[in-house]
């Protein structure tokens, strides 16, 4: 059976049955690039303290048997991430001490984030919580309850923010209630989903989710996380659309990854694909430094020049706000060119 029709029978399964088909195994991952392990600085031991996740929908736009291509980059274990990295930890954002109480974390005012589940469609090697202990800190169905009494119990609180893991992993009943509770709380004037399902599981959008996000009694903004504009395909343009063209209101936000996108060139195209399809271009983050990424670190006075490049290419409406974020912060840091 040739690669092509494999790929246009597994584009046709619901969005659960492509999450349960994702490749979890080297090996399989790179016999599908047509990549030999042996050639790669692969390690099973990063795919065990950080397991292996993606989408075929994800790794059907990575270029067969490139191993540099940048969206094999962002996914695959190396032997790297087993290197220590001064300044780097395992909460590199300060999410534990901002935890009000299970599942729920305070930082900034006016803004709580939910963390409504551990689990990811994909499994970014670059990510800030690949150690957070999500078996302790995300919300349960009793914890959810006392989430929802916590926003009625601080009316300074107007947006609530639905993060994870990946909120859109949820369930559409689960989801459906979360939203409606939330509705309910008459303080809140928005609500904030951070997504990358929308780009690398594209199928997850499907008309009963946009239904449920439609009946909304809050403003709805979800943002996605696109690093390349070889993220972007059909399907991706699609999902996006679909959410749109419900009047929702789509940002997108960026890491900057070392042999990834600390491009100019790069940067500014994926911009452009972002806009083209009705994807504001939102915030370019600097490398939180999470125990396991320092292999991906832009430093700072790079990652600057780079964004003035782009700035100098593109209109400003175009160019992400480059931040850092702190531990302890008050709000994102804004890096200034």
């Amino acid at each position: 059976m040739s690669e092509l029709h494999v790929e246009t029978q597994h584009f046709a399964k619901n969005w659960q049955q492509q999450l349960a088909e994702a490749f979890t195994n080297i090996e399989d991952l790179c016999h599908y690039l047509n990549l030999s392990p042996g050639d790669l600085p692969v390690s099973a031991a990063a795919a065990k303290q950080f397991s292996l996740r993606v989408p075929m929908s994800f790794a059907a736009d990575m270029e067969k048997g490139n191993p540099h291509d940048p969206l094999l980059k962002q996914v695959l274990p190396i032997k790297d991430e087993l290197l220590s990295f001064p300044g780097f930890s395992n909460d590199p954002v300060g999410d534990l001490p901002a935890a009000a109480q299970t599942g729920v974390l305070h930082k900034y005012h006016g803004r709580v984030l939910l963390i409504n589940t551990g689990s990811c469609a994909i499994n970014c090697r670059y990510c800030f919580r690949r150690n957070f202990p999500y078996s302790d800190l995300q919300l349960g169905k009793q914890q959810e309850n006392e989430a929802i009494q916590y926003l009625y119990e601080n009316p300074g609180i107007t947006e609530v923010i639905l993060s994870g893991g990946d909120p859109l992993l949820l369930n559409d009943a689960r989801l459906a209630r979360l939203i409606e509770l939330l509705g309910d709380i008459k303080h809140l004037k928005r609500i904030r989903i951070h997504s990358r399902l929308p780009i690398v599981l594209p199928a997850r959008i499907t008309d009963e989710l946009i239904g449920t996000l439609a009946k909304s009694s809050k403003k709805i903004i979800i943002v996605v996380h696109c690093n390349h504009a070889n993220e972007i395909n059909s399907r991706v343009i699609a999902s996006c659309n679909k959410l749109k063209n419900t009047g929702i209101t789509l940002f997108n936000q960026s890491v900057l990854l070392k042999g990834v996108n600390d491009n100019p060139a790069v940067l500014a195209e994926l911009s452009e694909q972002l806009f083209a399809h009705g994807i504001i271009p939102y915030y370019l983050h600097v490398l939180d430094k999470a125990t396991g990424t320092g292999h991906f670190e832009v430093p700072e006075a790079e990652a600057l020049a780079i964004i003035k490049q782009v700035q100098a290419t593109l209109p400003g409406y175009l160019v992400p706000k480059l931040v850092r974020e702190q531990a302890g912060g008050a709000s994102k840091e804004y890096i200034f060119v």
